[in-house]
């Protein structure tokens, strides 16, 4: 099984399209399903502990992407090359068992497995907006609108985007997160904001000039770091 998860778009080129329609749309049903029992769950809570339930959910998406950006942007951590990461899918699904008659297994899994992961991260990130805004219905159908959208881009392509800045994004959307995250657990704290949703723009505007300070902080702490030095002849390391 692959290490990481495939994307539907290069099973679909090297395996069964049907069938990696098949796991991707059933993992579309398990999402529906999950956003119509989250949904009034969390908009049955108190305002103040609603607040706090969706301020920490979006710290926590947050920071974490957040965290991957600036280390990738430090190179501390390797960018994404989506070209190598496409062809190694590819091979990957090229050399799993041949698929039968009927539905490929692999497929179907591999597909599943993939957006039903992903989705439930953003599935909590769109329910959580939605929530702290009372109206879950119209997030979860433009969030539903969106992920059709770029599954059918996918489909559609069948490569890799390659060109897509793929850390610029999740940097911005790491901030973004962050920053309402912030402001919404404040709130349900009990903490009032100056001039109420006016301070989220100045919120957003230190979150992001404090992660490019870290990006520089660990760019110059890379540099400074001394090379190994190999030992002398006949000398064991």
């Amino acid at each position: 099984m692959p290490t990481h998860a495939s994307s539907p778009s290069t099973i679909a080129r090297t395996r069964k399209a049907s069938s990696a329609l098949a796991g991707t749309g059933a993992a579309l049903a398990v999402l529906a399903v999950a956003a119509a029992v989250l949904g009034p769950a969390l908009t049955s809570l108190p305002i103040s502990v609603l607040r706090l339930v969706v301020g920490g959910l979006l710290l926590v998406f947050g920071l974490q992407w957040l965290r991957k950006a600036i280390l990738r942007a430090a190179g501390a951590k390797a960018l994404h090359d989506e070209e190598a990461i496409f062809a190694e899918q590819a091979a990957e699904a090229e050399d799993a068992p041949p698929p039968g008659e009927g539905l490929d297994r692999y497929a179907f899994a591999i597909c599943f497995k993939a957006v039903a992961l992903e989705g439930l991260e953003v599935l909590f990130i769109v329910l959580t907006f939605g929530a702290n805004q009372h109206d879950v219905g119209l997030a979860a159908l433009a969030a539903a609108a969106a992920v059709l959208a770029v599954l059918g881009l996918g489909l559609a392509v069948r490569a890799p985007l390659a060109r897509v800045p793929e850390n610029t994004m999740k940097f911005a959307v790491g901030v973004l997160l962050s920053a309402f995250g912030i402001f919404w657990g404040a709130e349900g704290a009990g903490a009032s904001w100056p001039g109420n949703e006016a301070s989220l723009p100045f919120l957003v505007a230190f979150l992001a000039l404090t992660a490019l300070a870290l990006v520089r902080y660990a760019r110059g702490a890379r540099r400074t770091v001394p090379a190994p030095v190999a030992p002398a002849p006949g000398v064991e390391a």
